[in-house]
């Protein structure tokens, strides 16, 4: 009767490789706040609207009655060259003395040391110092007859590195 058992093959030993790579951590600071200016509410829901760029634009009745409207701005640093994903509110309210009022449709522009990657949330830190600024613009629900007062809140802008 044939051997039922296979004799083992020699013992081979093979070589690995192991890497890292250390990026900067991500910083980022709120230089200056989202500010939709002072505004007059009319008789039915309007909008007021403060671009990345600055730009203010209003609708169904309501007044910008001052100049002093602002996209937030933002100054950070991390490792140049690297792809970074944006994550963070897609809507926030303001809450004061009236009614609380709804703030959507973020947008992130006037890029300072960075490039977006299509049309999406990616970017590609391009200064050689990995030093980075943007602007945030959003857009602000102005109720009917919404009560006079000062109106606050917070939102967040979060990058990770891909």
């Amino acid at each position: 009767m044939a051997a039922l058992w296979a004799m083992p093959a020699a013992a081979q030993q093979t070589q690995g490789q192991a890497s890292a790579l250390v990026l900067e951590p991500m910083s980022l600071t709120n230089i200056e706040q989202l500010d939709f200016g002072s505004i007059i509410p009319s008789g039915t829901i309007g909008y007021v609207t403060v671009a990345a760029s600055g730009a203010v634009t209003t609708s169904g009745g309501v007044i910008a009655a001052s100049g002093d409207a602002r996209p937030a701005r933002f100054a950070g640093q991390g490792s140049a060259n690297r792809v970074i994903i944006k994550t963070g509110s897609s809507q926030i309210f303001l809450s004061g003395p009236g009614a609380q009022m709804r703030v959507d449709d973020f947008e992130i522009g006037a890029l300072t040391g960075l490039s977006q990657l299509g049309n999406g949330n990616n970017y590609r830190i391009t200064d050689a110092n990995g030093i980075v600024g943007f602007a945030v613009g959003g857009r602000l629900r102005v109720n009917a007859n919404q009560a006079e007062g000062d109106y606050s809140g917070s939102f967040s802008v979060t990058f990770n590195y891909q």
